[in-house]
């Protein structure tokens, strides 16, 4: 899967937070985001059809 790059403007400390929990799974900054912004997509129902699936059997 091709991955867009994107420049991302943020509060330092929330980048801080985030930083720790991703810590906390055992996983990087950025994982951390895609993985939070995937299951805000999945909760709002938004999340395609292929990437639902794939949500499903990672939870």
């Amino acid at each position: 899967m091709a991955r867009k790059q994107y420049p991302l403007r943020i509060d330092p400390a929330i980048w801080e937070a985030v930083q720790r929990w991703a810590d906390d799974e055992m996983r990087s900054a950025n994982g951390q985001v895609e993985w939070i912004l995937r299951d805000a997509l999945k909760r709002a129902g938004r999340l395609p059809k292929k990437e639902r699936q794939k949500a499903d059997t990672e939870d």
